[in-house]
Parts: structure tokens; C-alpha cells; sequence
């Protein structure tokens, strides 16, 4: 009898390895740049995706929570500047929730917004602080220990693989980029400018975090091997000179943050109001 509870609380626990919960918690521990769960507590900041793109007034007052905290920083807080910064703070969930899974997993969850969850700090700078996966279906590849399990739908390379993440996260900015066009100065081209940079800059982000810097830039030349409209360009990442004399990864921003608005400020490193187009 023990032996055979023994055996059913493993297969129980090896059941929770395999589930895209136990994906989560694994890639948890590979990033530090915020929170990464498969639930969203009941708590003050937290709010599901749907909820934000079924009612675009939450996102003016994403936008009025930032123009408190820049006016308290730099005495203005520009129009153009807090629609884009919010623009890019949304985006970024999907994309880093797809590129975070893809990378260290190479599973794919659904995007969808009912299925993602954002939490935003409570004072200061109001950016994302920590992304929920609500659902428990993925994609995977034929050899993924959890393959078989019925909410895995098995995918034969990882080019097909790729085809899935870019897919369900264009599903998701599409719906984004209708929800926020009615509140927001930016128009179409510039959100998907920023829903491009998003995907791009993620699928990087999580090589460097996780100590394989040209794994994440390869896994964005995968994604991004082309042009996908509505997106508005592959990836651009490409080696440069650095300061030191050295080599360094760069990409070229497609959408402005308009921080240069702000008193004292420059545009940035790669902005593509002062870049060549390489």
C-alpha cells in the first residue's frame, strides 16, 4: 500500500514537471526582471489582459499613473511620451512571456489575452512588475517530456515551433493595437513599430538573462527571419563596434519612446528618428 501511494505521489509530482505550471516555475529562476507565475493572486495590481483591451480607459489611467511620476521627475510628462511608454509596458507581456517559454522550454502557451495576466507597481514608476499565465495548454516540440499530455499539441520542428509564437502573439497586439488606437495619439504603424520591437527585443533579452546571449539572437532570427506584416521588419539584430574597441550585439528600434520630450533628455541609443537604416 505505501509502495503504492509512493508511486503515485511521483507520478503525481513528474505530472507537475511536465505541465506548462512546472515550465513556469523553472523559467522563473533564469530572469530577473520581474515576476513570472501561472496564477494572479486577488490582489491591487493585478489585472488580466482582456480586462485592459474590453475597457481602453484602464489604459488612460495606466497613462495618468505615469504622467504622475515623470511630472514628479522631470516637471512635464509629454502626451506622445506616456502613450508610448505604456504602449511598449504592454506589449512586452506577451512577448516576453512567449520568448521566456520558447527559449528556455521551447514551449509556446497561448497569448491570448483572457489567458495573461499583468501585475504593475503600486507607487512609483507604474511598469510591469510580474506577468501571469492563466492558461495550462502549449505547444511543443515531438521529444518535450510532457508531449503527451493532454493539453500539449506536438508541433515537428522548431521552425513550425516559431510559426506558433509569432502567430498567437500577433493574434494578441492586433487585438492591442485596436483597443489602444481609441485612447491613445500614436496611430497604427507606430504601435506596430512598438509590437515589433517587443517581440525582438524579448526573444534577446532572455538569451542574455539566462547566460547565452546568441541563443536569444538566434532564437529572434528564427522568429523574425523576415518581414511579417503587419510587423514592420525581421530582426535587425547585428554585431558593432562598441566604446572598448570590442563586439557587441545592437538591433535598430522601430518605434520612438519619445523620451527626448522630456527636459534634459536625448533620443536614444538606436532611435530610428536619428539611425541610419542598416
Amino acid at each position: 500500500m505505501r509502495v503504492e501511494r509512493s508511486f503515485r505521489d511521483a507520478r503525481h509530482i513528474r505530472g507537475d514537471l511536465d505541465s506548462l505550471s512546472g515550465s513556469l516555475t523553472r523559467v522563473a529562476g533564469l530572469q530577473d526582471r520581474l515576476e513570472i507565475r501561472a496564477s494572479a493572486p486577488a490582489a491591487a495590481g493585478w489585472q488580466r489582459c482582456s480586462d485592459l483591451l474590453a475597457d481602453p480607459l484602464r489604459f488612460s489611467e495606466w497613462r495618468g499613473r505615469l504622467a504622475g511620476w515623470l511630472r514628479h521627475e522631470y516637471g512635464e510628462a509629454p502626451v506622445r511620451t506616456t502613450a508610448s511608454y505604456v504602449m511598449s509596458w504592454y506589449l512586452r507581456v506577451p512577448a516576453y512571456a512567449g520568448a521566456l517559454l520558447l527559449h528556455h522550454e521551447r514551449r509556446v502557451p497561448s497569448l491570448r489575452p483572457e489567458e495573461l495576466a499583468v501585475r504593475t507597481a503600486a507607487g512609483g514608476r507604474p511598469d510591469p512588475t510580474g506577468i501571469a499565465v492563466l492558461g495550462e495548454s502549449f505547444h511543443c516540440l515531438p521529444l518535450d517530456p510532457g508531449s503527451a499530455r493532454p493539453e500539449a499539441t506536438v508541433v515537428p520542428d522548431e521552425h513550425a515551433l516559431a510559426a506558433v509564437l509569432r502567430a498567437r502573439y500577433l493574434a494578441h497586439a492586433a487585438r492591442f493595437v485596436r483597443a489602444y488606437r481609441r485612447t491613445s495619439p500614436l496611430g497604427t504603424r507606430m504601435l506596430w513599430a512598438a509590437a515589433t520591437d517587443a517581440l525582438e527585443s524579448c526573444l534577446w533579452w532572455v538569451g542574455q538573462q539566462g547566460g547565452d546571449e546568441g541563443a536569444g539572437v538566434a532564437d529572434a532570427a528564427l522568429v523574425l527571419d523576415t518581414r511579417y506584416t503587419p510587423l514592420t521588419a525581421a530582426s535587425t539584430l547585428r554585431m558593432a563596434a562598441d566604446d572598448a574597441g570590442g563586439r557587441t550585439w545592437t538591433r535598430r528600434r522601430e518605434s520612438c519612446c519619445f523620451t527626448y520630450l522630456l527636459p534634459g533628455r536625448a533620443e536614444c541609443e538606436g532611435c530610428p528618428r536619428t539611425c541610419a537604416r542598416y
